[in-house]
């Protein structure tokens, strides 16, 4: 049904125009974002072999376009793409795509092997050539042994990603792992000036532009001393994005609890 929705919505045929005019993949999505909507079909017509090449990579076999679940998948991601990305990131579009795409197969191969160990043991039995049985319970190693390498992918992908934010502000990822602070208060505090930081649009986005830590409005608004923002500018920088971002992997090496997050959030409004 999915996929017979995607084929309809996107497979007709756009107007003629050729969307690659000597344009870049981000000035074509800039000016899809500024109402341009008849381009964005044939965009994403027009990538449609990069979606299935990178949706064939992942799943490291052939994804057939027409019948498979996974393009369609992939390509709803690349349309979400075009709406989340942002031409200040400095990032190209398509690897940013890639990204989205990429977590988002995750996300359908987890659900589909969630119900899949839902089912009783004997759904998979089956018989090969020679009549034998297959055992259930490797079939079931085997699916989780696949789960740990997909999330294992992830993480991986999310500290390459995370480090390319890191490094314009000369922030190195284990350096930030030996600097977390190892007092709860103090984890909390920091937590606290990172999330108001992360919430505060305005003061994000020219710490992003400028690349300098807006050190007066923080203590200001979070009501803590000049140098104590000063001395774990890094801390504070390195946190602020991953609250920005989708990084869930990474609370983990930060020693940041899902119970601190929420509660840092609470202290940045």
């Amino acid at each position: 049904m999915l996929l017979l929705l995607f084929k309809r919505f996107f497979g007709k045929t756009a107007s003629p125009t050729d969307t690659k005019q000597n344009k870049t993949p981000e000035a074509i999505v800039t000016q899809i974002r500024q109402g341009d909507e008849s381009l964005r079909e044939q965009f994403i017509s027009d990538y449609r072999p990069y979606i299935a090449k990178v949706t064939s990579r992942f799943c490291k076999r052939y994804v057939d376009p027409s019948r498979d679940d996974e393009f369609s998948i992939a390509l709803m991601a690349f349309n979400e793409a075009i709406n989340q990305f942002s031409t200040e990131s400095g990032r190209s579009f398509l690897g940013f795509a890639e990204t989205v795409m990429r977590r988002r197969l995750i996300d359908f191969v987890r659900k589909e092997q969630r119900h899949t160990q839902s089912l009783p043991y004997s759904t998979f039995e089956m018989q090969d050539e020679d009549e034998q049985t297959y055992n259930p319970i490797e079939t079931r190693q085997a699916l989780q042994a696949y789960e740990m390498k997909l999330a294992s992918d992830e993480r991986k992908m999310e500290i390459q990603e995370y480090s390319k934010e890191l490094e314009s502000f000369g922030i190195s990822f284990m350096e930030l792992v030996d600097s977390s602070p190892k007092h709860a208060d103090s984890r909390l505090m920091l937590l606290g000036i990172a999330s108001t930081l992360a919430g505060e649009t305005h003061l994000f986005e020219h710490l992003r532009a400028s690349g300098k830590l807006p050190v007066r409005e923080l203590t200001e608004l979070c009501g803590v001393s000049r140098k104590t923002v000063e001395r774990n500018r890094k801390y504070i920088i390195a946190v602020s994005f991953l609250l920005q971002g989708s990084y869930p992997y990474l609370y983990d090496y930060l020693n940041i609890s899902g119970q601190e997050r929420d509660l840092s959030e609470e202290a940045g409004r």
